[in-house]
C-alpha cells in the first residue's frame, strides 16, 4: 500500500515504493511537495489531512490518487493519524492507503447487474433493514432509493408479518422460492410477486445478509382470475342448459299424459 509521511505544513517528507507506483514519480520529486496535489480532489484531501490534526485520526477516507500520466486513476481509502516527539509534539501525519479499485470496479459491475434486471431487487441486513436496492424497487414502491436504505423490509408490503416470516425462514433454511406476497405502491397501488431470496456471506462464512428478487405475476394472477371467471361461467350455463333440457322434457310428457286422459274419457 502506499505509505506516506507528512509535515504540519502539509509537505511530503517521507514515502515507500508503492506512492512512487502510483503517482509516477520518484521519491526525490515528491519530497518537500505538497500532499494533496497528487489528488484527483485536493481540496478534500486537505480537508481530510486537516482532520486528523483535529482528531488524531481519519479512518477509511475515500481520494483517488492520479498518476503523472493523468490516465490512471486509483481509488484507495486512507486511514492517517498525527506522530509525535517523546515530548508529545505533533511532528506530522502517517498515512497509508488502501487500494480500492478492484473493491470498486467490482461493486460498479454487481451494481450494473442489478441494474440490468426489471425485478425488483433488494439487499436486507440481517436485522432485516434494506441496504440497497434497483430502480425496479423504487418504481413498485414509489420510494427513493435513499429513503428506502435503512427502513424496514417488510413495511413496504400488504402483509408485513408474512414478509418477515418469510425474511425468517431466509436466514434459517438459507433461501426461500416463489415466496408470494403484495408490494404495496406509497399511492396504494399494489404489485403481486413471487419472491426468491439467499442469504449471502463474506470469505469466513459469516451471513452478511439476504439478497432478495421479486418476480411480478399481477398479469399472470389476472389471467388465471379471467380463466377461473370464465370456467365458473361455462359450469353455470352446462347447468342451466341441463336443466332447460330436462324441464322441456316434463311439459312434453305433461302434454302427452293430458292428452291419454282425454282420450280415456272419451271411450265408452
Amino acid at each position: 500500500d502506499p505509505l506516506v509521511t507528512i509535515s504540519p505544513d502539509g509537505k511530503i517528507t517521507d514515502v515507500n515504493e508503492a506512492s512512487i507506483k502510483a503517482t509516477g514519480i520518484p521519491r526525490e520529486q515528491l519530497v518537500g511537495t505538497d500532499f494533496s496535489t497528487y489528488f484527483t480532489e485536493p481540496d478534500k484531501a486537505r480537508a481530510g489531512y486537516q482532520q486528523v490534526f483535529e482528531k488524531g485520526l481519519v479512518t477509511d477516507y475515500p481520494l483517488t490518487i492520479r498518476h503523472k500520466d493523468e490516465k490512471k486513476l486509483t481509488d484507495v481509502l486512507y486511514n492517517a493519524s498525527v506522530y509525535k516527539d517523546y515530548k508529545g509534539n505533533v511532528l506530522g501525519v502517517f498515512a497509508a492507503a488502501r487500494d480500492v479499485t478492484q473493491t470498486k470496479q467490482a461493486s460498479q459491475y454487481a451494481r450494473s447487474l442489478i441494474e440490468a434486471s426489471l425485478d425488483p431487487l433488494v439487499t436486507i441486513s440481517p436485522e432485516g433493514k434494506i441496504t440497497d436496492v434497483n430502480e425496479a424497487t423504487i418504481k413498485v414502491t414509489g420510494v427513493m432509493r435513499e429513503k428506502l436504505i435503512g427502513t424496514d423490509f417488510s413495511g413496504y408490503f400488504t402483509e408485513p408479518e408474512k414478509a418477515s416470516e418469510g425474511y425468517r425462514q431466509v436466514l434459517k433454511v438459507g433461501l426461500v422460492t416463489d415466496y408470494p406476497l403484495t408490494i404495496r405502491h406509497k399511492e396504494g397501488k399494489l404489485t403481486d410477486v413471487l419472491y426468491n431470496a439467499a442469504v449471502y456471506k463474506d470469505a469466513a462464512g459469516n451471513v452478511l445478509g439476504v439478497f432478495a428478487a421479486a418476480r411480478d405475476v399481477t398479469a399472470q394472477r389476472k389471467a388465471e382470475q379471467e380463466v377461473a371467471t370464465r370456467e365458473k361461467a361455462l359450469i353455470r350455463l352446462a347447468e342451466l342448459e341441463k336443466f332447460q333440457k330436462l324441464t322441456v322434457g316434463r311439459e312434453l310428457k305433461m302434454v302427452e299424459l293430458k292428452k291419454e286422459i282425454e282420450e280415456l274419457k272419451k271411450r265408452p
